[in-house]
């Protein structure tokens, strides 16, 4: 997988960098939140060495987040080099779990600062993430995408497990005051985040009928 040369700063406490992956055919978003542990880096791409600096600063790596069983991508670097635990749903892993992994399950936090929100129905471990701070941020698995040509949408059918349990489960996203959301598929929604959510409900909503 190619190393990411850059990230950009979406918020003083939120990152997103990118790379376009050739086997999936896919651009690929890893996501930065620094909170008071540290840095959590979710769905980890690499990323050069100077940026990553940059990212940190003087802050330490305070764990790896995999939001499904499809985006561990470079866990295992980030896990050796950093000497961090890896934080994920148990349906999400490989058979046998890395030595410093923490389950998390629905309701869980992760550093005090980090709600998990179980999506059943996407692909296996399937988890959202929210952090209240800062008019609230969501970060996202595969369960929702914003890319050409789809637009910011739900999973389409043929990746779910289950989309209309997909469906109900990401209902519950609406409960969170959320400005932004970032996506490990897609540009990040960075304002009306709860009101691009309702509209996406109500327009899939009025599909099935």
């Amino acid at each position: 997988m190619p190393v990411a040369q850059e990230f950009a700063q979406v918020r003083p406490n939120l990152a997103v960098w990118q790379t376009y992956d050739k086997t999936a055919k896919a651009d690929l978003f890893s996501s930065a939140l620094i909170v008071q542990d540290g840095v959590f880096v979710i769905d980890p791409i690499e990323i050069a060495d100077h940026p990553l600096d940059q990212l940190t600063g003087t802050r330490p790596i305070a764990g790896i987040i995999v939001t499904n069983s499809n985006h561990f991508r470079s866990a295992d670097t980030y896990i050796r080099r950093f000497s961090v635990p890896l934080f994920a749903h148990r349906n999400s892993l490989p058979k046998r779990a890395p030595p410093d992994f923490i389950e998390i399950s629905d309701g869980s936090r992760i550093g005090n600062e980090l709600e998990v929100i179980m999506i059943e129905g996407a692909g296996p471990g399937e988890v959202a993430l929210y952090h209240a701070g800062d008019n609230g941020t969501l970060i996202v698995g595969d369960a929702l995408i914003n890319f050409e040509p789809y637009g910011f949408t739900l999973l389409p059918e043929k990746y779910c497990e289950n989309i209309k349990q997909m469906r109900e489960s990401l209902r519950k996203l609406l409960r969170y005051d959320a400005e932004r959301i970032l996506f490990a598929h897609g540009m990040p929604i960075l304002s009306e985040a709860n009101a691009r959510l309702r509209q996406l409900f109500d327009v899939d909503l009025a599909s099935m009928h």
